[in-house]
């Protein structure tokens, strides 16, 4: 683990970005990490509320006082459960640009940023403020939706498209699995039943057990011949996964699974949330 890890948060106070401080806050915890509450001013928004306030000086002081109130509550609850610290910071400009760009001045290893879920991830996983962060960002990205509130994750689910950096995936995701005695599925959906995927898996299997030392992960290949995005929800479904993982370094797979069939089909981003490894 790399120390200090520190992790960024943007918030914009809704109820989404507040599950997704949570989050952020309970992985803190265990990473050891120093924290930071982000807010962007977004001046034109802004205006349309309060036109009188021509300065922005009543914005400036409530956003102030917003993000004090947040660092006391986080502070309060997990500083005395290992998280190092936790600061804030705001910026007036605009939220995907400058979140990204305070992430990098700050040598952020996380971003944990809130979404609305199916509705904000609609058509395709570029379009929204959270999945221009994930598609944009040099770092990993927990995509926490709505109405999702932290609990102790019992599966951990990689979707691995038999990569060369899988291996250096795998060692990511079984260290946040050790800090919940997580089990960890390595899963491959296929569209096709051919023995040439099964071998291919069983080859893939002997080429990682060796950087895993975890007793707790599980390979696993699946059939879907309809569609792999249906493939991969059927199987979260069935093996009531906590969190995805997915990879985002060569991208045939992730654009596969999300491209084209997420708004349609994966009702799974209602409730479940996605970790996005952009680096190692």
């Amino acid at each position: 683990m790399k120390t200090p890890f520190t992790i960024l948060c943007p918030t914009d106070f809704s109820e989404c970005s507040l599950n997704a401080i949570e989050y952020a806050a309970k992985l803190g915890e265990k990473y050891q990490a120093d924290l930071i509450l982000f807010h962007v001013l977004n001046q034109a928004d802004y205006m349309k509320l309060s036109p009188l306030d021509t300065s922005g000086t009543n914005q400036i002081n409530f956003i102030t006082e917003k993000l004090n109130n947040l660092k006391e509550a986080v502070s309060q609850e997990s500083i005395p459960k290992g998280l190092k610290s936790c600061e804030v910071a705001y910026r007036k400009g605009k939220i995907v640009q400058d979140t990204l760009d305070y992430s990098i001045l700050m040598k952020a290893d996380l971003i944990v940023v809130g979404t609305e879920g199916i509705n904000d991830l609609r058509e395709n996983i570029i379009g929204s403020r959270a999945s221009r962060i994930v598609e944009a960002a040099d770092m990993d990205v927990l995509v926490v939706p709505r109405r999702v509130f932290f609990k102790a994750p019992k599966k951990l689910v990689y979707a691995s498209d038999y990569l060369e950096e899988d291996k250096l995936a795998i060692q990511k995701i079984v260290e946040i699995a050790r800090f919940y005695n997580s089990e960890v599925d390595l899963v491959h959906i296929s569209s096709s039943q051919k023995a040439i995927d099964k071998s291919l898996h069983m080859t893939m299997v002997e080429e990682i057990e060796p950087f895993i030392s975890y007793d707790k992960v599980n390979f696993v290949l699946k059939s879907f011949r309809d569609d792999l995005a249906l493939g991969l929800e059927n199987y979260l479904n069935v093996s009531k996964a906590d969190v995805l993982f997915t990879l985002s370094k060569k991208r045939s797979f992730f654009e596969q699974i999300f491209t084209n069939s997420l708004s349609k089909k994966m009702a799974y981003f209602i409730n479940k949330p996605l970790w996005v490894i952009k680096s190692f």
